[in-house]
């Protein structure tokens, strides 16, 4: 499955607010576009923002534009995922380097998009050996194939579990408000034939209290130095009740996730999402029209309450301030 396809003089992206009714690839031309594309969600997921930007950062140059314009333009377009201005300065660096050349930049955002495809088969195998036979696995939101450049992180470790013959079944939970869960999540799993059951964000805790959940996953969008990270809002209270409940709570993700700039997630800026995603539900209002809304993407789970750290270099544990450090050493 992949939601990302250079085309030589152009970007598609498969539409994932339309998923999974309808399977519709948009094309884009300018990189203007490609950003306004990344704030409505066509592409979400932070490796995946991170490999459209740098193909939009590619339009930019096949037109002769300023590039500096565009990296502001595409780094403006969702605050919290690091990978989104990792590959953006990655894109500038090469820049430099090739004086501007499009056919070099288009190579460089490819290989970026094809390492990055890489890294996540090498977590799935890595990430793999902590699944216990017959896992109940749970995940939020979506950090599949369709975020990134295929296979995925979280949804990665489960493939490759799935493939080893050790999981059970996958409870997804919704995702609200823009259910990620329901219909990414669900749709990629069953695609891949891996046993899914979907529920709804407030059940977790009770499938915890019952014992049915041997195992958490989640993605991250953004990682401190200490291990503090951001994920999809909901990742702060499922870690809660895994820790409560005694369930393993490992979050999986690129090193290109981790801000070794940051000591803590309290720097972490936490993008807040416009009202209407919870007033509505796919253009039906459910709420007051002039309810007032506090609608964060993302909230920031404490090191604390992690077990491990997944990487394409390893899993890390506690002190994350000393492991996740030697996994960024060249």
């Amino acid at each position: 499955m992949e939601a990302i396809r250079w085309q030589g003089d152009s970007l598609a992206l498969l539409d994932q607010t339309m998923l999974p009714a309808q399977e519709c690839w948009r094309v884009y031309t300018d990189f203007r576009q490609v950003a306004q594309a990344i704030r409505a969600m066509v592409v979400r997921g932070a490796p995946a923002i991170g490999i459209a930007a740098a193909y939009g950062y590619c339009l930019a140059a096949l037109k002769g534009e300023d590039l500096a314009q565009a990296k502001a333009e595409l780094a403006a377009s969702r605050p919290t995922a690091v990978n989104l201005f990792w590959a953006l300065d990655r894109m500038e660096t090469a820049a430099r380097q090739c004086g501007g050349d499009p056919a070099k930049l288009a190579a460089q955002a490819q290989a970026l998009h094809r390492e990055d495809a890489a890294q996540n088969e090498t977590m799935g195998r890595l990430g793999a050996a902590v699944v216990p036979e017959h896992a109940r696995i749970l995940t939020h939101c979506n950090a599949g194939a369709l975020a990134t450049g295929g296979f995925g992180t979280a949804l990665g470790v489960v493939r490759a579990a799935h493939r080893l013959g050790k999981v059970d079944m996958v409870y997804a939970d919704e995702t609200r408000p823009l259910l990620q869960g329901a219909r990414l999540t669900a749709y990629e799993l069953l695609a891949d034939g891996v046993p899914t059951t979907l529920i709804g964000d407030g059940m977790a805790a009770s499938l915890m209290a019952q014992g049915k959940i041997d195992l958490v996953l989640v993605g991250c969008d953004r990682m401190a130095a200490n291990g503090d990270f951001a994920n999809k809002i909901g990742t702060y209270s499922l870690a809660v009740n895994a820790r409560y409940h005694g369930v393993p709570f490992y979050a999986v993700l690129p090193r290109s996730t981790i801000d070794p700039s940051l000591p803590d997630g309290g720097g972490i800026p936490i993008e807040q999402r416009p009202a209407e995603e919870l007033r509505t539900l796919q253009g039906v209002q459910i709420a007051p029209a002039d309810v007032p809304v506090y609608n964060p993407a993302f909230d920031v789970t404490p090191h604390a309450l992690l077990t491990g750290v997944i990487t394409e270099r390893g899993v890390a544990g506690p002190p994350f301030t000393e492991t996740l450090a030697a996994l960024l050493r060249p």
